[in-house]
C-alpha cells in the first residue's frame, strides 16, 4: 500500500466531545467518523485493524470447531414474544414496524434466531452437538452512547451459539470456547483475564468474561495474585470474617450527631474508627420495606442483592417510604428498635460479625454507639454477602488475599442450559426415541470494541501504541525526499517490493509531506515498525530502523532489513 493511493485522514486535535483515549486517538488517527451519536463510519485504516481482528477471530473459531453462518440483522417480534424479552430487554432494543404494521427489531443478539434454525433443522441426537457463529453488526439503543466504539449503539460482534444433548456436552464446549477465547487474545497481543462473571440479561448459569487490563476499564475485577482466581467484582465473593463476634463491651448510647449523615463524617465527629460504623440502606421489593446494613467503608453490590430470596426485582426505597417504615428521614436510619413484622433486616456478613458498632437511631440527628447483637436488637433476619469485595479480603479460593485492577470487557461465554431451547421447543429424539429439550451455550465476543479496548492499553503521547498482529501496517517505510531523489525513491521502492513479496503487510509514505509529518502519522496510527530511506544512509550501505516503542533508532544493512524486521516480527 502507498500512501498516496489511501485515504488517510489524521487530525491534530480530537473533537472536544471525544471523552477517552482510545475515543480521542481514533478520530484523530481517522481511524472512524462519527455518523450520529454511537454510530460511526469505519475508516480505510481502521477497517483494516478491524478486518485483522475479525480474521484472527474467525480462524480460531474454525479451529475449534465451529462453523460460520449469517443471520438477518432484522428479526420478527414473534421470536422475541417467544421467549418473554420483547418485553424484558428494555428500552436498547430497537423496535419498529414495517409497512404492514408487523413488528420487528434490529437485532443485539442472536438466541432467539439461532434457536428457531436448529429447532427446525435439528431433530435427532445424530445431529448433535453442533457450534454455529456469526460475525454480524448488532444494534443496541444505548441511553447514553459514549467513548466513542467502547460503548456505541452500533458495533460489529461474533456471536457463537451451541446445542447439547447433555449438560455435561455443554460443559466440555464451554471449555473449549474458554481455551479458544484465550487463544483468540493471546494472538491478538493483548494483555487480558478471564474472570468468573454474572449471565445479566443473557440468563443461564455459568458465565466468564474476558476483560483487556486497561486503567481506563469499566470493570473492577478481583484476583488473587497467588492463584488462578478472578471475577468481576459484581460476583466476587467477600468471606465471612474468620474471627468470632467480640463480646458486648460498651453500654448503647444515643449521641448527638448534627448535620452528620455520611459514615465517614460521624466516625470523623465520633473519633471512631470508619470501620466501627454500620449503615442501612433502604430498599423496597413490592410492598416489603427492607433494611441492608453494611459496614461503613463497604459498598453495595447490587448484583447480589437482587439474587438474595424475595429481593428479585428491588428498588430503592423513597425519602417517604423511609419516614413511613421507621419515621425518620434518611440519614439517621438504623436497626435498633424496628418493627420486625414491617421491616425485614438484612445484615452483610461483615456486619453480623461486628460488636459495639455505631449505627443510625432513626431519630434525625442522632446516631448510636456501642450497638451489639443479641443485646440491643435481635439477629438479622438474614445474613449474606451483599457488598462488594475490596483489596486485602481473603481469596474464595482460600489462596491469598484479593487485588484489585480495572478491565474492559471484549468477550462473554454463557452456560445458557436450556432457557431459550425449552421457551422455543427446540429438542431433539434421543437414543431411545424420547423427546429432549437441547443444553445450549452462547459465546460473544466484541470484535469493534476489541479495537478501542487494544488502544487503552497501548498508546503514548505520540498515539497508538498497536499489537503488530492488529496495526493497520506491520510496518512503514519513509523516504527522505521521495520526489527529490532518485536514490531514495528506487530504493524505498526495492525495499517495498522486497516486503511485499515476503508477505509483510507494509505501506509506503510516498507523499510530499515533511518527515516529521509523515512521521508523527505513522506514529498516531499505530505502525510498530519503521523504516527510513535516506541519501546519508543510503551513502553508507544502510537504512533506519526504529520500533514504535523504542526511544532510539539504530542503523541496519541495507541488504540484512528484510531478514531483520521478519525476525522483529517474529518475535
Amino acid at each position: 500500500m502507498r500512501t498516496t493511493q489511501f485515504f488517510l485522514s489524521t487530525l491534530k486535535e480530537a473533537p472536544s466531545d471525544a471523552e477517552i483515549v482510545s475515543h480521542r486517538l481514533m478520530l484523530r488517527a481517522g481511524l472512524i467518523k462519527r455518523l450520529a451519536g454511537g454510530i460511526y463510519t469505519w475508516m480505510p485504516a481502521g477497517l483494516r485493524i478491524l478486518r485483522k481482528v475479525e480474521n484472527i477471530v474467525r480462524e480460531e473459531m474454525n479451529r475449534a470447531g465451529a462453523i460460520e453462518l449469517l443471520m438477518p440483522a432484522v428479526v420478527p417480534a414473534e421470536l422475541w414474544q417467544e421467549t418473554g424479552r420483547w418485553e424484558k430487554y428494555g428500552p436498547e432494543l430497537l423496535r419498529f414496524k414495517d409497512r404492514h404494521q408487523r413488528d420487528f427489531v434490529i437485532g443485539p443478539t442472536h438466541e432467539e434466531v439461532i434457536t428457531d434454525v436448529v429447532r427446525k433443522d435439528v431433530k435427532s441426537y445424530r445431529q448433535l452437538p453442533i457450534h454455529l457463529y456469526q460475525v454480524q453488526s448488532k444494534f443496541r439503543d444505548e441511553i447514553r452512547p459514549r467513548f466513542g466504539v467502547m460503548r456505541g449503539r452500533e458495533f460489529l460482534m461474533k456471536d457463537g451459539y451451541s446445542f447439547h444433548t447433555s449438560f455435561d456436552d455443554l460443559q466440555r464446549e464451554y471449555r473449549n470456547m474458554h481455551d479458544t477465547y484465550s487463544r483468540i487474545f493471546t494472538r491478538l497481543g493483548l494483555k487480558f483475564r478471564a474472570v468468573a462473571a454474572d449471565t445479566g440479561s443473557i440468563g443461564g448459569t455459568g458465565s466468564h468474561e474476558f476483560h483487556v487490563l486497561a486503567d481506563s476499564g469499566e470493570d473492577a475485577i478481583a484476583f488473587s495474585p497467588d492463584s488462578d482466581y478472578a471475577a468481576n467484582v459484581e460476583l466476587a465473593e467477600a468471606l465471612a470474617p474468620d474471627t468470632p463476634r467480640g463480646a458486648a463491651g460498651e453500654a448503647m448510647q444515643k449521641v448527638a450527631t448534627p448535620d452528620r449523615v455520611r459514615c465517614e463524617d460521624v466516625a470523623d465527629f465520633l473519633k471512631q474508627p470508619l470501620t466501627k460504623t454500620v449503615k442501612a440502606i433502604a430498599v423496597m421489593h413490592d410492598d416489603d420495606f427492607v433494611l441492608l446494613l453494611l459496614r461503613g467503608d463497604h459498598n453495595l453490590n447490587e448484583i447480589k442483592v437482587g439474587k438474595l430470596p424475595g429481593l428479585d426485582p428491588f428498588r430503592f426505597a423513597t425519602d417517604a417510604e423511609v419516614e413511613r417504615f421507621l419515621g425518620c428521614k434518611p440519614g439517621y436510619i438504623g436497626p435498633v428498635g424496628v418493627d420486625a413484622a414491617k421491616v425485614r433486616v438484612i445484615a452483610d456478613r461483615t456486619v453480623a460479625a461486628m460488636d459495639n458498632f455505631v449505627c443510625g437511631a432513626n431519630t434525625e440527628g442522632f446516631h448510636l454507639t456501642g450497638v451489639n447483637w443479641g443485646r440491643n436488637l435481635p439477629e438479622p433476619s438474614l445474613v449474606a454477602d451483599i457488598r462488594n469485595v475490596v483489596a486485602g479480603d481473603p481469596s474464595p479460593d482460600g489462596k491469598g488475599a484479593l487485588e484489585l485492577c480495572r478491565g474492559i470487557e471484549v468477550g462473554h461465554i454463557f452456560q445458557l442450559r436450556t432457557k431459550y431451547s425449552a421457551a422455543m421447543g427446540c429438542t431433539f429424539l434421543d437414543e431411545t426415541g424420547k423427546e429432549q429439550v437441547m443444553e445450549m451455550g452462547c459465546y460473544g465476543i466484541g470484535v469493534s470494541r476489541i479495537v478501542g479496548a487494544a488502544i487503552e492499553q497501548g498508546h503514548d503521547a505520540r498515539g497508538i501504541v498497536f499489537p503488530a498482529a492488529i496495526a493497520p501496517f506491520e510496518a512503514c517505510i519513509v523516504p527522505m525526499g521521495y520526489a527529490k531523489s532518485e536514490a531514495v525513491k528506487a530504493a524505498a521502492d526495492k525495499l517495498y517490493g522486497e516486503l511485499r513479496a515476503a508477505g509483510i503487510d507494509v505501506v509506503l509514505d510516498d507523499r510530499n509531506e515533511r518527515p516529521g509529518v509523515m512521521f508523527a502519522d505513522m506514529e498516531l496510527i499505530g505502525v510498530p515498525h519503521r523504516i527510513v530511506v535516506g541519501e546519508r544512509g543510503l551513502a553508507e550501505g544502510k537504512l533506519e530502523y526504529k520500533g514504535r516503542t523504542e526511544t532510539e533508532a539504530q542503523m541496519i544493512a541495507a541488504g540484512d532489513m528484510l531478514a531483520f524486521l521478519k525476525e522483529k516480527l517474529c518475535a
